[in-house]
């Protein structure tokens, strides 16, 4: 129907037939078809006058659609239908009565219901995203003020904390966290920078005494004293860059280790200085080896810082004792004047001395425990029988090893 209509020269509008309809009026020889101005006064040349006429007591209250029945057809059911449409030449009420049924009416019809019916899902998807874009970025202004915030901590702000005002209920744990995380890394970095600072303090100690030493050259002792000096100095700071190295990279925790050739390489090193300051060491293990998981530098670090203070604190004439125990244990025993029970906690603390008369900085047992610590063992000290301190380093057996000791055990 839109198809035929047609404007004349002097611009007037009418109904012209196309081929489509001429042969729907030849299939439904009973169709009549009307057209009607905007307001619904008019009728266009071309209409049915039956259908006209009947159309009309309806256009007058403008209606949006109407069915229709004209009078001598049953009423069973609507014939015709009538709408407003646009066309190429302006609106118009547009009638139909009497279409014979076509199977692609139903296409037709399904396709029409559709566009209307896509509106609503694609308004209310609409919808759904602009009101969860809303949300999201109302409710994640919190945490971009956060995010902000966050960015502007480094080593020189670390008492600097992320606020949680405002922030939603959900991600205030995380917030709390990393405030908690930031507590940690502050107090961390504090203590490295007082130990810095301590140890670069403490460390002048035996270089003064060196120095002193220098100054001195015709004692009797100057060489051992000078060597016993140097070798202070040196186990301090090869522990120091053995803890560096570890925390820096723990994937060196990882090799196999002979804890007895360790110690007994350790031990021969200083039996020379021992000789030389009238003391004796010994060497005694359970096993010819015992295989642990480690750093070979460190757990060398560690077992010369205690034998070095074993033979210090040593009597004259004395011997040390350093034995290898099959649970991959390392005992080194003095029979000096011991170490009291109020003090086993304090001596592993950084730069504890329980006097300023002896020498010492005070940092290898606290960095001795570090470096066990980063091994998964253990340091601790006990009584040696008859008198004297007995330092024990407890480590985890390699596998190998830790099946062998479970299968002695187990052994009737």
């Amino acid at each position: 129907m839109i198809d035929s209509l047609v404007r004349d020269a002097d611009g007037a509008v009418r109904i012209d037939p196309v081929p489509e309809l001429r042969a729907e009026l030849e299939r439904a020889p009973g169709m009549k078809f009307a057209a009607f101005d905007r307001e619904g006064k008019t009728s266009l040349p071309g209409s049915s006058p039956e259908l006209v006429a009947a159309a009309q007591r309806v256009l007058g209250v403008s209606p949006t659609h109407t069915h229709l029945i004209l009078p001598g057809d049953p009423g069973t059911s609507p014939l015709g239908f009538m709408e407003p449409r646009w066309t190429p030449y302006g609106r118009f009420h547009i009638a139909v009565y009497r279409q014979k049924f076509r199977w692609d009416d139903i296409f037709h019809a399904i396709g029409a219901d559709l566009q209307w019916l896509a509106i609503y899902p694609l308004a209310a998807m609409f919808m759904s995203a602009g009101t969860a874009w809303f949300a999201m970025r109302n409710g994640l202004t919190p945490l971009r003020a956060v995010v902000q915030e966050a960015s502007g901590i480094d080593m020189n702000s670390l008492d600097r904390r992320l606020s949680t005002a405002g922030v939603p209920e959900e991600i205030n744990p995380l917030v709390e966290a990393m405030n908690d995380a930031l507590d940690r890394l502050s107090a961390g970095a504090a203590r490295q920078r007082r130990f810095i600072a301590n140890a670069a303090h403490e460390l002048r100690t035996p270089v003064a005494i060196l120095n002193a030493r220098l100054d001195a050259p015709q004692e009797p002792s100057f060489k051992s004293d000078l060597k016993r000096d140097a070798r202070r100095i040196r186990n301090i700071v090869e522990q120091l860059l053995a803890s560096s190295r570890l925390g820096e990279r723990p994937n060196e925790l990882d090799r196999q280790i002979d804890l007895v050739a360790l110690v007994r390489a350790a031990v021969a090193d200083s039996a020379l200085l021992a000789i030389k300051n009238k003391r004796q060491i010994a060497f005694e293990t359970e096993r010819p080896s015992v295989s642990v998981c480690g750093n070979r530098i460190a757990l060398e670090s560690v077992v010369a810082n205690l034998i070095d203070n074993a033979l210090r604190a040593e009597p004259e004439g004395g011997t040390v004792a350093v034995r290898v125990e099959a649970e991959a244990a390392v005992a080194v025993v003095d029979h000096g004047e011991g170490v009291a029970p109020a003090d086993r906690d304090m001596i592993f603390e950084p730069f504890w001395r329980k006097t300023e008369a002896k020498p010492g900085t005070g940092l290898g047992l606290a960095i001795a425990r570090e470096l066990v610590s980063l091994h998964g063992g253990r340091i601790f000290v006990e009584d040696t029988l008859g008198g004297g301190a007995t330092f024990k380093i407890v480590l985890p057996p390699a596998f190998d090893d830790a099946q062998k000791l479970v299968s002695s055990t187990n052994a009737p």
